[in-house]
């Protein structure tokens, strides 16, 4: 845990000693680089006086220098006087543009737009000027606003701008509108031309005053006020208006008063500078006679003349760094400087008179100026009007006979009246004082402003009258947010606005003041255009609010951690929008790395120190009172801590070069894996200590706790690993809770068929279930269960591949047994209500043995009544549907859990120890195939055969279901049988009579030994009977195995095996009558019958010759097993699913191709058989049935063409094709036959040899537990059984999924089309007597074959044995197929 504290950054406190490092700074700045006010006479700091003393002068001169107020006087009417009109129009413009100089005035955009609206004002009697009411005044405006809206007209006037035509085309229409109708004699009129010709001029004058105000255009106002005056000189009353005769008013200037109360400038300042306004007045009464508007055009002339002369006193060439730089300025100064005096003069114009007035003592009051008011008119304008007037004549003001030598004391020394000798020093102190007074006045509703409206009007006065750029303005205004930021005066937000104002434009204004680059905004003036002490402050202003921003983001950043954390947005957003990207900053990358490095170094204390808090907070004191919840609640804080600083800096994750996402990360994570994983230990050792057992549920929270942090970590920690294996520590407790999980399913199951009704699931009764609701609950929630339960390990996320692989492996070893409780269970409850007795049966229960043997003996013989269909019960066919359901899921199951990737990673862990690994058990398939031969014990001399398999010890293992009125049963049924050493079987076959006890058919006996089955391939064996007659086995073996394809291999053979057992018991109670209607009986009595028909045909008849057996006669003869089906399956579909109804159908096709067989050849055996061959028209009746049965069960529409039974590649199974093969040997002779025979058995060996051969050469797997698919044929040592070929049967392995079933299924019926058999020539050989030799020399040749490839086996097993490093090579001592090495 990092040991850094805060202290390894504490100079970033930037509120200890900042004022005075800050002056210390700046008083070495001064003295190290120029100053502006080095350029004129430099001062000490500026004092509180002096600042209130020039900000106060400042506001007094703006009040002097406002444009006076006039008022209405009333005058007695003068006696009219003889009037003459002026003279010509020519001699006025002549005077009005002397030498064409006027051309150079323009007038203001948009002013005609302006002049018409004001025009159109005067003609609907709306102007707000006096005397525009008269109506030949309005009959003039109107003629001459025709002509001012022609388009030409209006075209030229917005091309040049020119006054001229404007006042000639009036002065045109009014001569004509006033001339009109008037005699050559009468020139009264032109008196009126003049009047309205001055009206118009005034309305011109005004106009462009509200456009651009007069101080923008001057010379062109001061021409139009002479000109106006010049048409007045016969005519003093203009102002009357025309309505009121009988008395006159005049306008007159109102006198200043001097008052502070009509001075709103003057107030803000002594509200500024926090003196009241009495003091205020006080001191400008003690300094009236000289802040005078004299001394403040004197002041002008001599920053005039100096500014002319580079001299000190303003800003001069080394205040800039570059010369165009300062001429540009200049040039801009010197215009300002002509509006400036323009101003002073316009109020003053008494001030262009004698040289003597100014050299006088002023007076304490100025007397009023009103008489001088026309003669200083005439003089400006003489003076404006002169050639030279470019620049409003600043060369020619010397004509004011202002003397310099007696004017300015001193070249190197100014002595200002209004403007202090550093003018950006003392403007600065007043933007501090002015800020801190608005900032204590303000609204505190209202949004943050640094100034106010007044403050902001004061500023841009002083820095009119002080004459200091834009530029400068800003600057200061900088070093003084600046400083009273690192003060905290102002907040970071503050501060931002306050930095926003210098980058932004100010409001517009209708007219701007005269400072240079007014309203441009700091960020578009180039640096270049700035003098050096601005740029210099500016700099050092950057310099010191980076180091400060930089120490406030450390200790925000130190807080980042917090449950409230304080926000960075504003620092950040300062820092990076008015700092670092700011051209005048540059920073050292040695300091920013510095910075970053000590950022770091806090961010982890701070993250250590919020980590042992929580530490302190969850984690008791005592040992013995902690648990797995300490440590996922102190997991949680952590990781809600994490993510909480990850989602606060996603956007910017990286601050000034640190994390503070990854810094936490990297410091907290390491530390809590190394208290968790000691907890974890810690507790788990009090537990087992206490003997106390651990909440599974605690453990598995803990797991997903700690995987969610790991995840963080190895997306934030690549490179390092996680402080330790979270599965290998926590896995017990998920092996618990598989174990819990095991004891409780088989339960769970068992209590889900307990609650089962077994009944069609549907919403509405009255309509037809769909096959989605022909399955119960109890498989419902069965599959729940299981499902469920792998959600649970998947929920975990388990993080270890192997450890997952078993886990499933474990899951499905329980789910295998749960299916096999529900097959077991289901299937013995189905068997129950399958075998319940029958009404007939329970009739014949109560009568008497005589009656009962009469009834049996009648029914033997009676065979034309119509055979009831059985009555099935629908919770019969709904717990047969409930295991195709359950094949299905099971195949779902076995995808969701993926068995194959599970077997793959446990295969490359496991798979060099499962070769030495010998298995303990072992499980043994036993198919009950067929009997032959057996003992009569019925009075009709059949039997009613069934056999019991038993152990050594008299425990009944497999029960076959009983074969009606047959001495060859075929029973077709396998069992599995698990062993961990051999095992004595004994099969008992008995006669199942309804009357009395169970007759004795015979019993034999075989042993299950897994030394003899080491191969694991299968093998048949032919057991003879004590008695009489022989059985048929067909046995295999297979390793028991711990292993999650096997498992699942286990519970797809319970599901098939139940479906098989359940088809099986639907199908019997069909198959008597199969057999009855298919048997050799049947055939013989349809023939009979047929030549019984035609004897007494021909007798009748007299014909000579029978009529042969017609295909209706055949079709008759099956007609009642089709109504049989019809009834059965009418009862079936009501209940069963499509699936489910087609294994049965095709189940029972099966039925009737062995009945088939059974008509034609008997089983195979290596005896001569007492059943006799058909004849010929036997065999066609036979062929023409199986015909006939296809079409039935295929059941093809012949008008659309759709199957609706069974599919026909399901119908032509091997068996049917053997039968249609049958066709053609059963008519051969024996020695044909013999020939064929011998030759595919030759063709059957070579392949055999091949295939040995091919398998000799391939690596066998080491590990195999079960035999390949197929293996050809195989041999025995009890009797005939080697005559036919063994193909392998489904093993666990290959009934693992739905997938592996239908391949293997394939895989046979190709293998069986590929591989031809001589079986059934055979099965034709034993009924021919001759045939017994070849039969006998077949049987040992087969005997020979078996022993070559036994041989054949051990060379093969010996080989791969060695190879693989057996005992002589310091193998193991088991062989490869994990059985003893003998």
């Amino acid at each position: 845990m990092s040991t850094s504290s805060r202290s390894g950054y504490s100079h970033l406190n930037r509120r200890i000693g900042s004022v005075q490092s800050v002056q210390s700074t700046n008083s070495v700045r001064d003295s190290n680089r120029p100053h502006r006010s080095g350029s004129r006479a430099r001062q000490a700091a500026v004092s509180y006086d002096d600042a209130y003393s020039f900000a106060l002068r400042g506001a007094f001169l703006n009040y002097l220098l406002q444009p006076r107020k006039k008022r209405k006087e009333y005058t007695n009417v003068p006696k009219p006087v003889p009037r003459a009109h002026t003279s010509s129009m020519g001699e006025l413009m002549k005077d009005f543009m002397p030498g064409g100089s006027a051309g150079n005035i323009k007038l203001p955009h948009g002013f005609r737009h302006t002049l018409e609206k004001r025009m159109t004002g005067v003609l609907q009697g709306v102007e707000r000027l006096p005397g525009y009411n008269d109506a030949a005044l309005k009959r003039t405006f109107a003629e001459a606003f025709n002509a001012f809206t022609v388009k030409d007209f209006q075209k030229s006037i917005d091309k040049d701008r020119k006054v001229e035509p404007l006042i000639l085309i009036f002065y045109s229409n009014a001569t004509k509108a006033q001339g009109r109708n008037k005699a050559p004699e009468d020139h009264s009129w032109r008196l009126l031309v003049d009047r309205h010709l001055a009206m118009f001029v005034r309305l011109l004058a005004s106009t462009i005053r509200d456009l651009v105000g007069e101080r923008d255009r001057p010379e062109l106002i001061h021409r139009l006020q002479t000109l106006e005056n010049k048409l007045l000189t016969n005519d003093q009353n203009l102002s009357l208006d025309a309505t009121r005769a009988d008395h006159s008013f005049v306008e007159v200037e109102i006198p200043l008063s001097y008052d502070v109360k009509d001075m709103p400038m003057v107030q803000v300042v002594a509200r500024i500078f926090g003196v009241t306004n009495s003091r205020a007045q006080s001191d400008l009464d003690a300094s009236m006679a000289t802040w005078t508007e004299e001394a403040a055009l004197k002041d002008y002339k001599a920053y005039n003349f100096r500014l002319s002369a580079n001299m000190a006193g303003t800003l001069r060439k080394r205040d800039f760094d570059v010369d165009d730089a300062f001429e540009e300025w200049k040039r801009q100064e010197t215009s300002h400087l002509a509006k400036i005096f323009a101003e002073i003069l316009t109020i003053r114009p008494d001030l262009k008179g004698s040289t003597s007035g100014l050299d006088k003592a002023l007076p304490a009051r100025p007397v009023s100026t009103i008489g001088l008011e026309d003669q200083a008119y005439a003089e400006l304008s003489k003076m404006l009007s002169s050639s030279d007037a470019t620049g409003f004549g600043l060369e020619s003001l010397g004509s004011l006979s202002l003397d310099d030598s007696s004017s300015i004391r001193s070249v190197d020394e100014p002595n200002y009246v209004f403007i202090p000798s550093d003018p950006r020093a003392v403007y600065k102190v007043i933007v501090q004082y002015a800020m801190s007074h608005d900032q204590l006045h303000s609204d505190p509703d209202a949004s943050y402003g640094p100034l106010s409206d007044h403050s902001v009007e004061l500023l841009n006065e002083l820095a009119v009258r002080w004459r200091i750029p834009q530029f400068s303005r800003d600057t200061a205004f900088v070093e003084v947010v600046v400083r009273k930021f690192l003060d905290q005066e102002i907040d970071h937000e503050q501060l931002y606005t306050c930095l926003d104002l210098v980058k932004e434009p100010p409001p517009e204004t209708k007219k701007p003041p005269a400072i240079y680059f007014y309203g441009t905004p700091l960020s578009d003036i180039e640096p270049s255009r700035w003098t050096l002490t601005d740029w210099a402050g500016y700099q050092q202003s950057l310099r010191d609010l980076h180091d400060a921003l930089l120490r406030d983001l450390y200790n925000l950043l130190l807080k980042c951690y917090e449950e409230k954390p304080p926000s960075i947005g504003v620092v950040m957003a300062l820092l990076r929008n008015h700092v670092t990207e700011d051209p005048a900053f540059a920073q050292r990358p040695d300091d920013a790395a510095e910075y970053t490095r000590q950022l770091e170094a806090g961010l982890r204390h701070a993250a250590g120190q919020i980590y042992n808090v929580y530490l302190g907070r969850v984690v008791p004191p005592a040992q013995e009172d902690w648990d797995f919840s300490h440590v996922v609640e102190l997991g949680k804080k952590v990781v809600d801590r994490a993510e909480k600083v990850r989602k606060r800096y996603q956007k910017n994750p990286v601050i000034m070069g640190v994390g503070p996402h990854k810094v936490l990360v990297e410091t907290v994570f390491p530390n809590f894996e190394e208290d968790a994983q000691e907890f974890i230990k810690r507790v788990m050792d009090t537990a087992q200590s206490r003997e106390v057992e651990l909440s599974v549920e605690d453990g598995f929270i803990l797991y997903k706790e700690l995987v969610a942090i790991r995840k963080i970590h190895v997306e934030m920690l690549p490179g390092k690993p996680f402080a330790f294996h979270i599965e290998g520590l926590l896995d017990e407790f998920v092996w618990k809770w598989i174990k819990n999980t095991d004891a409780r399913m088989i339960e769970m199951v068992g209590n889900a068929i307990k609650e089962d009704e077994f009944m069609v699931r549907t919403s509405n009764p009255e309509g037809i279930a769909t096959d989605e609701d022909r399955h119960s609950v109890s498989i419902i929630d069965t599959f729940r269960i299981f499902r469920q339960s792998v959600d649970q390990i998947f929920e975990l996320q388990w993080d270890d591949d192997v450890h997952h692989a078993r886990f499933m492996t474990a899951l499905a070893r329980g789910i295998a047994a749960a299916i096999g409780h529900y097959c077991e269970t289901v299937e013995t409850q189905f068997a129950i209500e399958m075998e319940r007795q029958t009404q007939q049966e329970i009739a014949a229960a109560t009568k008497t043995a005589q009656e009962k043997f009469f009834q049996y003996a009648k029914d033997a013989w009676n065979t034309k009544e119509r055979v009831e269909p059985f009555q099935f019960l629908p919770e019969s066919f709904v717990k047969f549907n409930n295991i195709e359901y359950a094949m299905h899921e099971l195949d779902k199951l076995e995808q969701l859990m993926n068995v194959d990737g599970c077997a793959e990673v446990l295969r490359k862990v496991d798979g060099p120890k499962l070769g030495a690994k010998r298995p303990q058990k072992y499980v043994f398939t036993i198919k009950i195939v067929e009997g032959e031969d057996l003992k009569a014990c019925d009075a009709n001399g059949a039997s009613d055969p069934y056999l019991v398999l038993c152990d050594e010890y008299q425990k009944r293992l497999a029960k076959t279901r009983i074969i009606k009125g047959s001495l060859n049963p075929r029973w077709d049924e396998s069992v599995d049988i698990t062993v961990s050493g051999p095992l004595n079987l004994i099969a008992t076959i008995w006669d199942y009579d309804l009357i009395g006890d169970h007759d004795f058919v015979g019993r034999t006996s075989l042993k299950l030994d897994p030394l003899h089955f080491g191969d694991y391939l299968p093998r048949e064996f032919w057991l003879d009977l004590d008695t009489q007659g022989r059985v048929l086995f067909r046995v295999s073996m297979e390793g028991e195995r711990d292993d999650i394809q096997f498992h699942f291999g286990k519970a797809f053979r319970h599901l098939k095996r139940t479906e098989r057992d359940m088809v099986r018991k639907i199908t019997d109670k069909l198959t008597a009558h199969i057999n009855a209607s298919l048997s050799r009986e049947a055939l013989r009595g349809l023939l009979n019958k047929g030549v019984v028909a035609s004897v007494t045909s021909l007798w009748k008849k007299r014909q000579s010759t029978m009529p042969a057996l017609t295909g209706a006669d055949i079709v008759g003869a099956l007609q009642p097993l089709f109504n049989y089906f019809d009834d059965n399956f009418a009862i079936m579909k009501q209940t069963l699913t499509d699936a489910t109804m087609m294994a049965v159908m095709t189940r029972l096709w099966k039925e009737v191709l062995l009945a088939i067989e059974n008509l034609l050849v008997p089983p195979l055996s290596d005896k001569p058989s007492s059943q006799k061959p058909l004849t010929q028209a036997e065999l066609d009746v036979v062929y023409q049935w199986l015909e006939l049965l296809f079409s039935f069960f295929n059941a093809k529409d012949h008008a659309s063409g759709e199957v609706l039974g069974v599919p026909a590649d399901v119908l032509k199974s091997p068996k049917w094709h053997e039968l249609a093969s049958l066709n053609f040997f059963y008519t051969e002779s024996t020695e044909n036959l013999i020939r064929e025979s011998e030759r595919m058995a030759a063709a059957n060996a070579q392949r055999a040899q091949q295939k040995a051969q091919q398998q000799l050469h391939s690596t066998a797997s080491n590990n195999r537990l079960s035999a390949p698919p197929t293996f050809g044929p195989t041999f025995s040592s009890a009797g005939f059984g080697s005559l036919g070929t063994i193909r392998r049967g489904k093993s666990i392995m290959m009934s693992r999924n739905l997938g592996t079933m239908r391949k293997a299924k394939e895989e046979k019926r190709k293998e069986a089309q590929a591989d031809p058999s001589d079986d059934m020539i055979l099965r034709i050989l034993r009924m021919r007597p001759e045939a017994a030799g070849y039969l006998k020399e077949r049987h040992r040749q087969r005997e020979r074959m078996a022993a070559t490839q036994a041989a054949a086996m051990i060379v093969r097993q010996s080989v791969t044995q060695g190879f693989g490093g057996g005992p002589a090579f310091g193998g193991a001592l088991y062989g490869r197929n994990n059985l003893p090495q003998r």
